[in-house]
């Protein structure tokens, strides 16, 4: 059997080596527009902001390791056509301008996201960056050095997280974000409130429900602002991080997408073309707790599905478990987990929803020191089954979002969860974890 694969980052390079390592008989052809493999675009912000020094460090893999596997590298080849009729595959070289065509029995497309770019004046200027990939993190660190006033667009993680490395840099920060509250996606407003006021006291400007409406540069095209409807924030650097989309054009029309063109697969990672596999940021993952198809493109979504790629590529046998599109954020100290819904993403969807808000120190007050938690849980009023949690501390409690994300998973409810077994030991918790203690204040509703 011959398998191309179509992309090469988390998804694409958990696909590759799970064929190679699982399939004996089973060649592998590769092609990557880039001159790399498996970047950690999430670790951006630690390299811009020094914590990792070796970008390096930031590849999990490389092309020497895969072709050590067997696979057959085609890297700077970008992908132009695709013939899933006669099953082809047209590349060019970048370096040579070269075309080449390639047959296949498989086809796995894990071509990735790109960011969104929107429409507005002076893009095109010179110090107006995305961030996503491994060349622009070295062209934003190269220019970050030289700027005083830098402005980032979008208050999701990645736009959060430049704020601080750019802050811990001394840089004066504003951040931008067309919605009310910074990480909208991932935390309500009782958390996100404390982490705003975080920013500010940093020195953080927060525009917020303002949308950019021009870059503003000089005569040279250099950055000097960035306007909006409310006003004009000086700057000379912008990064803009508003949200990503899939790249899936190449199939577009022969396989069934979503309106946003990510690519709709069932539990074994098969398209509606028997043929063609598709996994991570391309593709759709089955969110849990709505039972629906939704674009979530997280890295752990990414490696999940290219691993039931690589174990499916001849006959299903392992089935996606789908996703509560579970994250985590360390910010200024604080440590910071979601898991599942928002209470405003709940209701926006019709659910008959609610939350209960809750704080307690993870440990008891007669061991030297403790931490307050501040937690949220959204669960389902009818059915009591919990949809979401969101976790806060300068203690660190993400491995509790995982913890719930099971709970959700599994579609316990608040009874299961405030009576479910967790250890006692004074050193890590009380004799009720503070998980039992949420669940229980949630009942009392």
């Amino acid at each position: 059997m011959k398998v191309i694969v179509v992309g090469c980052t988390h998804a694409g390079t958990a696909a590759i080596k799970n064929i190679l390592q699982n399939n004996q008989d089973v060649s592998v052809t590769v092609f990557e527009k880039n001159d790399n493999v498996s970047f950690l675009s999430c670790g951006i912000a630690l390299y811009v902001g020094g914590v990792v020094k070796n970008a390096q460090e930031l590849f999990y893999s490389n092309p020497e390791e895969l072709a050590s596997l067997g696979a057959d590298l085609y890297m700077e080849h970008e992908v132009t056509a695709i013939d899933t009729d006669n099953k082809l595959v047209t590349a060019k070289n970048l370096q040579t301008g070269e075309i080449l065509t390639e047959s296949y029995d498989k086809l796995v497309m894990t071509t990735g996201s790109w960011p969104i770019i929107p429409p507005i004046p002076g893009r095109e200027l010179d110090n107006v960056l995305l961030c996503k990939n491994y060349n622009q993190a070295k062209e934003i660190i190269a220019k970050a050095q030289h700027a005083k006033k830098i402005t980032v667009v979008g208050g999701g993680y990645i736009g959060i997280e430049l704020v601080e490395a750019f802050v811990e840099s001394g840089k004066e920060v504003t951040l931008i974000d067309g919605l009310d509250r910074i990480l909208n996606k991932y935390l309500d407003a009782g958390h996100t409130d404390i982490l705003e006021e975080e920013l500010r006291q940093k020195g953080v400007t927060l525009a917020l429900n303002e949308t950019v409406s021009e870059f503003v540069g000089d005569e040279n095209g250099q950055l000097t602002g960035v306007k909006t409807p409310d006003g004009l924030y000086e700057a000379d650097l912008a990064i803009l991080c508003v949200g990503f989309k899939p790249q899936t054009e190449l199939l577009k029309g022969k396989v069934d997408m979503l309106p946003t063109g990510a690519i709709i697969v069932d539990e074994y990672m098969r398209t509606s073309n028997p043929d063609i596999f598709a996994a991570g940021d391309s593709t759709i993952v089955h969110y849990n707790p709505t039972e629906t198809s939704n674009y979530i493109p997280l890295a752990t979504n990414a490696v999940r599905q290219g691993m039931l790629v690589g174990t499916n590529i001849k006959e299903p046998v392992l089935a996606y478990r789908g996703s509560q599109g579970t994250s985590g954020l360390y910010l200024f100290g604080w440590t910071i987990g979601s898991t599942g819904m928002t209470l405003g993403n709940a209701l926006a969807q019709g659910i008959n929803a609610e939350a209960v808000w809750f704080e307690d120190n993870y440990r008891p007050e007669f061991m030297p020191t403790t931490e307050n938690i501040y937690m949220q849980l959204v669960f389902d009023k009818d059915s009591k089954v919990i949809l979401g949690g969101q976790l806060m501390s300068k203690y660190d409690i993400t491995q509790s979002a995982n913890t719930l994300s099971v709970v959700i998973q599994n579609k316990m409810t608040l009874e299961d969860l405030a009576l479910q077994d967790f250890f006692f030991q004074p050193h890590f918790n009380r004799p009720w974890n503070y998980l039992n203690l949420l669940a229980q204040e949630a009942l009392k509703k």
